[in-house]
């Protein structure tokens, strides 16, 4: 089959690979109808020596047809129009069983780490090669999937349940937000548009956009009804302390769509905050900055390594919440497919670009320098 694969830094190349097999009963194999490139993908793209190897298939946004499937699978069958999320699990073990399944139990034979298993991220999150592929192997089938009721809807529509619209969803619940609420969001990408989305939707009285990139500030504008920063002339240093006086005394909820590499570390060097990732905390420390006493700071951009001078100080002595994490996906994906059937909001709205899987690497270069007023990519088998 065709795949994308990582071959080093900044370079992902589409070459044949071997196709998936069963190997478990309780496996699946899925033919990739769509997928997509998601920001965390970058952090592979950039900085990807740290935890992959030459050949590995990347990629965790898919969906598909089920090909064939594991003489264990009771429910899905062959022909099942089914959406994969980004986290495996397994359906049994205490961690899924309470609504925690991206910390499953059984997804992660990397017995180095305590964490659950990830497609397309590397020996690190259980050697689970990605789905931006014709073919993709799904362990725990009946689990990791959400079959799609409605065949008639375009791959487009339920997408981003893999991924992008539960993780939303979830940064707007694990932090609280509440009616009358303001919120900032860092970051303008797929993640951060569709937080404000929901953040708006759960009763916040102002959501803050906050990103340097015009064209990705319009859309959370025009998409969201949100007001927006624009930072790209700010000194990064002031950054938090204007947010903490645009919002007199801080926001109730910060919540950060951006991770570790979402500011070249060039730019922090002075505050020496860079990391093994080779990115800076820099949205941590805007955070900290920018929430008021008893606020919460939620993390869902990714990181993947510790990093120097932790604002633990300025978090405590303000009482601050902390929330961070990977999203647990599947049992949150019925309770959104409903709301885009009942057009509670658009996730094509986001879609700026839809190419052959063939031209991936065009595409990581698009999406990566946010060319032609890119916000987020399809690639298409």
């Amino acid at each position: 089959m065709r795949a994308v694969t990582w071959q080093g830094n900044e370079k992902m190349v589409v070459k044949t690979v071997p196709d998936p097999e069963i190997q478990k009963p309780t496996d699946m194999i899925v033919r990739i109808t769509s997928t997509a490139i998601c920001g965390s993908d970058l952090h592979l793209y950039h900085n990807g020596k740290m935890i992959m190897e030459e050949d590995y298939v990347v990629g965790h946004e898919p969906m598909g047809i089920v090909e064939e499937v594991g003489s264990a699978v009771k429910t899905v069958k062959k022909g099942d129009r089914v959406v994969i999320p980004f986290n495996i699990s397994c359906g049994e073990c205490w961690y899924c069983t309470h609504d925690m399944e991206s910390q499953c139990d059984q997804s992660n034979d990397n017995h180095a780490v305590d964490f659950g298993g990830l497609f397309g991220y590397g020996k690190l999150n259980g050697s689970h090669p990605g789905g931006q592929a014709e073919f993709l192997r799904v362990p725990f089938a009946d689990q990791t999937s959400f079959v799609v009721p409605d065949h008639t809807l375009p791959d487009e529509k339920v997408l981003f349940l893999s991924d992008v619209i539960p993780t939303s969803y979830w940064n707007v619940e694990k932090s609280g937000v509440k009616e009358g609420d303001t919120v900032i969001v860092l970051g303008c990408g797929p993640i951060g548009l569709m937080t404000q989305k929901f953040a708006k939707m759960k009763g916040a009285k102002r959501v803050i956009a906050v990103d340097t990139v015009k064209h990705r500030l319009e859309l959370a504008k025009s998409y969201n009804d949100v007001e927006i920063y624009d930072f790209s002339n700010t000194n990064i240093v002031k950054m938090g302390l204007e947010l903490y006086e645009r919002t007199n005394g801080g926001a109730d909820v910060v919540i950060d769509c951006v991770g570790m590499d979402g500011v070249k570390p060039t730019m922090e060097k002075a505050r020496n905050m860079v990391s093994p990732q080779m990115g800076t905390i820099t949205p941590i420390l805007t955070a900290s900055e920018c929430v008021r006493k008893f606020g919460t700071v939620h993390l869902s951009g990714v990181y993947l390594t510790p990093a120097s001078s932790f604002p633990l100080n300025v978090l405590f002595s303000r009482n601050v919440n902390l929330t961070m994490g990977q999203a647990p996906v599947v049992h949150l994906m019925p309770k959104l497919y409903d709301m885009i059937i009942e057009e509670k909001f658009d996730p094509t709205t986001i879609i700026t670009h839809s190419m052959p899987l063939e031209d991936a690497a065009e595409a990581y270069d698009i999406f990566d320098k946010k060319k032609d007023n890119n916000v987020k990519v399809i690639l298409k088998p």
